[in-house]
């Protein structure tokens, strides 16, 4: 998957608008999620509605809140 440039170096990218958080580094074989993984990041950027996380940990997303998108489980 490609990253996009303004959220490169982050691993947890959230959605402020649903509260999902994305693991940019998901390794999968399926290129349908990747492809669906790909598609709902863009869209929350182009939204301009991401969070990201410091320290960037999936524990530090979930401690605001933001449950983990059934694209990355």
């Amino acid at each position: 998957m490609d990253i996009p440039r303004e959220l490169a170096g982050c691993r947890f990218v959230g959605d402020k608008r649903n509260q999902i958080v994305y693991d940019m580094e998901l390794a999968t074989d399926d290129p349908a999620v990747t492809e669906q993984l790909a598609a709902a990041v863009a869209d929350t950027v182009a939204a301009q509605s991401y969070a990201t996380f410091g320290p960037d940990e999936l524990p530090e997303a979930r401690n605001r809140g933001y449950r983990l998108s059934r694209l990355c489980r």
